[in-house]
């Protein structure tokens, strides 16, 4: 099992030896060694390597010799193979947690007996959230328990984990249309079932003593609110994959701020604990951009002869893992699911349609038909409209259409994660987005590398050349991509009604009002957005502290001096994105100390970091603060911001500059803006160089430029070609 390559030169040859192979565990787990040597013509190195594969030469067989005999071989002994690598292949299996479930049971644990009543599990579709519970409530050990779940089918895979991990220690029963075990240890319920009082009535409010809500972001619907209201258990879990909604509605706040664990699609592949996937945007031949006539021949348009072809044409193409396609395919509308499962049909497919009217017998049906490999009507596809969005577990499906626009990151993500538990005979699942002329493709970019900022550049840089973590690839044609992009260019992230839905799903989360620097380290969009939105769309006063009054009704902090507001402008509008930490250490060491010198500033700079003797800019940022490097603009707009007084090179904390520190609130909102913009320059401007403040790749305004070269004065407005300074 040789490997090894030699490249001949006119006097030499390069040898390359090793171990190395092109396989997902070499790629990525193992250590492959390898060896690269030099050998002249008639060196010994060169002799022995050539003898030897000479002889590997005349040993080998011609492929066309062999191909015909390999291929019988491995038709007789494939289904062996995947029954000796199935871990789940014979009924005394010991099912153990994995490090997440772990974590996740500690945690439970801890909050549990800390005397704790409810906490949620944020993890993404395909990590085990199930199998984590089950571990957890082994953990515990509660003498009785309810699952509730918003569909049967669910319920009944929910049920089969637990036995999986309780084996015999529990029993188990299913309270839905058809099944009503009322006595057992465990019960597995819909809440359509147990939201009824007839039904939920029969248990007192103590019956179970765990209580685990799965999808729990829907748990603000009346019929979970009904249960939770009658039942008192010990311990309420809530669990879902995306718990932030659109609403209104504080999931957090319903399970006590308690997060015993969160994981998201990029940290599940980091930690391997889904199927790879191979992502593929592909542009759809739907070309019909006046919207009358797009809404007029929609349908028609969306199951034209040419495009089913194009997609069957591209599903062919980029393939599959495993013995034979089982795909789920998503559609925008019911009548076009339909009817492209009948041409699919016509071309040679198996394949079914479902909707949400089809009952839950007509589902686990077209389930089975899919999945199985021995059934003589299987199915190869199923095309579906929204149905098969969350919960469901279907782990053997390899390939995913999406022939839909993408609306939502969260729904994007729910039907990618259909295809990402890991399973035997699947090696990777592939997602085949047909990506059309839609005004959200924008957020295409933003589920896939997580990066929900809200900054184009963010997006068009990843587009460009971003990655996805461990083994899984993203891969757009040509018109995909300049769609998306069209679509990054065209979108406003910064409209009020986005920002307020970032706002309070953070707020929710945190469970209380959040701070830039809560936006910076725990939420879906950059501080720096919603400070682009205040310049523009904030009155009177441009700050954060009216940017809240304007989206949470609920903030009841008053701030009614007009004097401190116009403080917490200029540091809001100047001084948070800064793009130097020159001018907010001078600020922090005044508010702390009452004075500040340029020698003191100059040990802090190189101490903290590591710029040294650059006093230039420090003198450049003493001349900021004090309004010199915008005089006009800055007089007019802050004449009653003065920051220190100057007594040669000791600058002391000015009276107006106190006064507002004085005020606690302001005081929250400074050291907000100071810590906010230290840590933005250390992760993205740190290593510039010294005194002249620029790095490399990061973007810049004329006006930042001319603040950061040191210059005396803003002359951006003149700065449009050349200018010697």
């Amino acid at each position: 099992h040789t490997k090894g390559y030699i490249f001949k030169h006119d006097e030499f040859y390069n040898i390359i030896i090793g171990s190395s192979n092109l396989t997902q565990k070499a790629l990525t787990i193992n250590k492959e060694w390898n060896l690269l040597t030099k050998s002249e013509l008639d060196g010994p190195l060169y002799y022995d390597v050539i003898e030897e594969f000479n002889n590997h030469w005349e040993e080998a067989l011609p492929l066309s010799e062999c191909i015909d005999d390999y291929e019988t071989f491995y038709a007789e002994n494939k289904d062996n193979k995947f029954k000796l690598q199935n871990p789940l292949s014979t009924e005394e299996e010991e099912f153990t947690p994995n490090e997440m479930q772990k974590d996740f049971t500690k945690r439970l644990v801890d909050f549990y007996e800390n005397g704790e009543k409810r906490a949620l599990l944020i993890s993404a579709t395909g990590t085990g959230k199930t199998y984590a519970s089950a571990f957890a409530l082994k953990e515990l050990n509660p003498g009785k328990a309810l699952f509730l779940v918003h569909r049967e089918q669910i319920a009944k895979q929910a049920l089969e984990t637990y036995k999986n991990v309780f084996k015999d220690t529990k029993t188990f029963g299913l309270i839905s249309g058809n099944n009503k075990d009322y006595d057992k240890d465990f019960i597995f319920s819909t809440i359509q079932s147990m939201s009824k009082e007839h039904i939920h009535s029969k248990f007192s409010k103590t019956h179970f003593d765990f209580i685990v809500i799965d999808e729990s972001h829907h748990a603000g619907a009346e019929t979970y609110q009904r249960v939770m209201d009658y039942f008192e258990p010990k311990f309420y879990l809530g669990m879902t994959a995306s718990p932030d909604r659109s609403d209104d509605f504080d999931i957090y706040e319903l399970f006590h701020h308690n997060i015993a664990y969160e994981i998201r699609l990029q940290d599940a592949l980091k930690e391997d604990m889904l199927c790879p996937f191979h992502y593929f945007g592909i542009s759809d031949i739907i070309t019909l951009d006046d919207a009358e006539i797009r809404e007029k021949d929609e349908f028609n348009n969306l199951t034209s002869d040419e495009r089913v072809k194009h997609i069957i044409q591209k599903a062919e193409y980029f393939g599959y893992s495993g013995s034979r396609v089982k795909g789920l395919i998503f559609c925008s509308r019911k009548d076009v699911a339909s009817e492209l499962s009948e041409k699919f049909n016509e071309a040679g497919y198996n394949t079914v349609s479902l909707a949400g009217e089809d009952n839950q017998q007509v589902r686990e049906e077209a389930i089975d038909r899919l999945v199985s490999d021995t059934r003589p009507d299987t199915l190869d596809y199923i095309f579906t409209v929204d149905i098969f969005n969350e919960g469901i577990d279907i782990p053997e499906i390899n390939q995913i259409i999406m022939l839909r626009p993408t609306e939502s990151t969260i729904i994007f993500l729910q039907q990618l994660g259909r295809g990402l538990r890991k399973v035997v005979d699947k090696d990777y699942v592939v997602i085949i987005d047909f990506i059309g002329n839609y005004d959200n493709n924008f957020l295409i970019p933003m589920a896939l590398s997580g990066d929900r900022t809200g900054i184009k550049d963010n997006h068009r840089k990843w587009l460009n050349g971003g990655d996805i973590p461990g083994v899984s690839s993203v891969s757009f044609d040509k018109i995909s991509k300049e769609r998306i992009i069209n679509s990054i260019n065209k979108s406003n992230l910064s409209r009020l009604i986005y920002l307020k839905n970032f706002y309070m799903n953070l707020k929710f989360k945190l469970g209380r009002v959040p701070s830039f620097n809560d936006f910076y380290e725990f939420g879906d969009i950059d501080p720096l957005v919603i400070i682009n939105y205040i310049k523009k769309s904030i009155k009177p006063y441009k700050t954060y502290y009216n940017f809240i009054k304007k989206v949470d009704k609920d903030y009841e902090v008053v701030i009614d001096d007009e004097f401190i507001l116009e403080y917490l402008q200029f540091m809001t509008l100047k001084l948070a994105y800064s793009k130097r930490p020159h001018e907010l250490i001078i600020l922090r060491e005044l508010s702390e100390k009452g004075w500040v010198s340029i020698n003191s500033i100059n040990d802090i700079l190189s101490k903290e970091f590591n710029i040294n003797n650059d006093y230039k800019s420090i003198y450049n940022a003493i001349d900021y603060l004090d309004k010199k490097f915008d005089v006009t603009k800055d007089l007019e707009k802050y004449p009653n911001v003065n920051f220190f007084i100057k007594e040669g090179d000791i600058f002391s904390v000015s009276y107006g500059f106190r006064k507002a520190l004085s005020n606690k609130i302001f005081l929250e909102f400074f050291n907000d803006i100071v810590e906010y913009g230290l840590k933005q320059y250390l992760d993205k401007f740190h290593g510039q160089t010294s005194g002249v403040n620029l790095k490399l790749y990061e973007k810049y305004s004329r006006y930042d430029v001319c603040r950061l070269l040191n210059w005396p004065h803003d002359d951006s407005s003149t700065l449009y070609g050349y200018r010697i300074k």
